[in-house]
């Protein structure tokens, strides 16, 4: 199967904006669970009005969130799909333009040294693109995630000592929760990544974080790490926004990878309560579009 590089194009625009428009699912589910066990009358009423928003901005169109955030792409190609990577590239970078001109959306993208905004939301080095791939035959997928700011900023790296072992890991985590209070518009989900080199782990924990709910680390450690961790962050008392509550996060997801026998990162990645995504995924007929 040899990709069209127009439909690429046109599904990255738009994936965009179905990302800044629809909660997915499982996000929605979330906020039923937090809101059915919150004990803070005051994390109750900020869950409701929460809830409410979503709704309204879904019943009119409009965005749910005004930061449309980085725009990050990640892509996965099956078996017996023929592409060119340079040309995949250009349609997504096209279709995140056109997105953002003819929508039109807010560009949150600027130069880092000049801050001058080409109201495209692309620029060197963005859209992020992550390429991997699967041993599905045809199978083709994009996933379009808007990383706003108030989640982005809230990113930290820990070059720990293997001594320290798993312990150093939760007490990282926990802080980082504490530290970040309600600058990431809680409840979050806690993207945690383990090991890897120091730019992998930071990127683990991006994963992590823009995970589905519902979904487990799938090494058993990490797995249980994730399930320990849920239970505790849960416990700090940071509470929706950050006014007090049971309803810190709606998850703590792990994702690892092997690492040197000298160290034992651990990076800490959040996503807010708007947990946006959007993924098409080509078919015989086009691409189909979902979460």
């Amino acid at each position: 199967m040899e990709l069209d590089y127009l439909q690429v194009e046109e599904a990255a625009k738009t994936l965009y904006i179905r990302a800044l428009k629809l909660l997915p699912p499982d996000i929605k589910e979330g906020f039923k669970r937090l809101n059915a066990l919150e004990s803070h009358p005051t994390g109750k009423t900020i869950l409701g009005t929460m809830i409410r928003n979503i709704q309204v901005a879904e019943d009119n169109t409009n965005l749910l969130c005004q930061d449309t955030g980085i725009p990050i792409y990640n892509v996965v190609v099956g078996q017996g799909i023929q592409w060119d990577g340079f040309a995949l590239k250009a349609a997504i970078v096209k279709g995140c333009e056109r997105a953002t001109r003819e929508h039109p959306l807010r560009s949150s993208v600027v130069h880092p040294i000049t801050r001058k905004n080409e109201h495209t939301s692309c620029g060197p080095g963005i859209p992020v693109i992550h390429v991997d791939f699967s041993d599905a035959v045809h199978h083709f997928s994009i996933e379009m995630i808007p990383k706003g700011s108030g989640s982005e900023s809230n990113s930290w790296l820990k070059m720990a000592l293997p001594a320290e072992g798993v312990d150093v890991i939760k007490t990282f985590v926990i802080d980082c929760v504490l530290e970040a209070g309600g600058k990431t518009c809680p409840p979050t989900i806690v993207g945690v990544g383990v090991g890897g080199t120091a730019d992998l782990c930071m990127h683990l924990s991006k994963v992590a974080a823009t995970r589905a709910l519902g979904t487990k680390c799938r090494d058993s450690e990490g797995a249980r790490l994730e399930q320990e961790l849920s239970a505790v962050v849960n416990q700090l008392g940071v509470g929706p926004q950050g006014l007090g509550g049971d309803s810190t996060a709606f998850a703590v997801h792990v994702e690892l990878a092997a690492t040197h026998i000298t160290l034992n990162p651990v990076a800490v990645n959040m996503q807010c309560h708007s947990a946006r995504r959007a993924r098409a995924t080509l078919s015989p007929d086009g691409f189909v579009y979902g979460y």
